[in-house]
């Protein structure tokens, strides 16, 4: 299998662009960047304005004397090179830049991150022809890559090279397994667990920033294959439910809580310490505050290990009953996610 590699013509546009006879050029793409500083985020409203100045600089481009003797490859690398500085620097004001992608992005990681706890290849149907470990790990690579990427083109990149991997694990079944390719039937499917096994930072704000911000004379054949169907599966993944899956409801709603309970420990943890403790009593914000600041920091930045670098003689009265309330709510926890997880295994078992 053959994956699209990151290298761009960026750094050759740039040296054109260095170019004392590009001035008139560089200065329409300044004026353009610094203009919307000046107008408020539309998503909508900014695609329109960047998809029609690409297209204004492209013709801009090919009547260039700089581009006068250029290849139709050359002046597309020129392209390529202006989406790319235009939108690193515009990043910050197009990228999730409404509360409502961010309330969004913030449901699908959560559902994501609940799912990952009990959902299994079966659950989607995908035969076990298709079902590799190895190449689903390199599909989950590829695909967590796309937040690392400002630019549209290399977000889309991220997309065909994890939709390249799961192509040759059909056409492998199809040939040593003896599977009959189902198409999209069995491409999607394995594209949604491998989206839920990755849980990719802000998926449907890197999918908007490619729909919106991409040439869009760029969005054709398999680019745009590869990403309706990842566009597909975020939506799926949303409105997923018991019905969506081969589970009875009974089992998906079980598995459901017991993830939300397994969650929610950590984050009630934090929530405790930096609040009330059980009895009602006001933290003493005395020395403690100290130890606040020597924490571990999760992975999403957060802190789930308060203490954890404190010695004993640092600990006040204050200090100890933190830690008397945390450990009374870990147990209370602990013991009902215990019940909640016996009570599904037997359900399981019943059945």
């Amino acid at each position: 299998m053959e994956t699209v590699t990151h290298s761009s013509p960026f750094d050759s546009f740039l040296d054109r662009m260095r170019n004392p006879a590009s001035l008139d050029l560089v200065r329409s793409i300044k004026s353009f960047i610094v203009s919307f500083s000046y107008t408020a985020s539309n998503p909508e409203t900014n695609g329109k304005r960047i998809q029609e100045f690409f297209q204004t600089m492209e013709d801009a481009i090919r009547d260039h004397p700089l581009w006068a003797s250029s290849s139709d490859d050359e002046t597309d690398n020129a392209l390529e090179g202006l989406e790319k500085y235009v939108m690193t620097k515009l990043h910050s004001r197009t990228f999730a830049s409404t509360p409502e992608d961010v309330k969004i992005d913030a449901e699908i990681s959560e559902k994501i991150s609940l799912l990952q706890t009990f959902l299994r290849p079966q659950h989607l149907d995908i035969p076990s022809a298709l079902q590799n470990e190895a190449a689903w790990l390199l599909a989950e690579k590829e695909l967590k890559k796309i937040n690392a990427f400002k630019a549209p083109r290399d977000k889309l990149l991220c997309i065909i090279n994890c939709s390249r991997v799961i192509n040759n694990l059909l056409l492998n079944a199809s040939i040593s397994e003896d599977h009959v390719p189902g198409g999209a039937d069995d491409f999607l499917p394995v594209l949604i667990y491998v989206t839920i096994k990755a849980n990719p930072p802000q998926l449907h704000s890197n999918l908007k920033s490619i729909q919106l911000y991409r040439r869009q004379s760029k969005l054709v054949s398999e680019a745009a294959y590869y990403l309706t169907n990842l566009v597909s599966a975020k939506s799926f993944i949303l409105d997923l439910n018991a019905k969506s899956l081969s589970i009875e409801e009974s089992e998906f709603m079980e598995s459901m809580e017991a993830a939300r309970l397994v969650n929610r420990v950590p984050q009630e943890t934090v929530t405790t310490i930096d609040n009330r403790s059980k009895f009602g009593k006001l933290m003493d914000p005395g020395p403690s505050t100290l130890l606040h600041v020597k924490t571990q920091t999760n992975i999403n930045g957060g802190s789930n290990y308060p203490y954890m670098e404190a010695e004993a003689g640092e600990l006040t009265v204050g200090d100890v009953e933190r830690l008397l309330s945390l450990y009374k709510d870990v147990v209370t926890k602990y013991t009902s996610l215990c019940n909640t997880v016996r009570h599904l295994s037997v359900s399981r078992t019943q059945t």
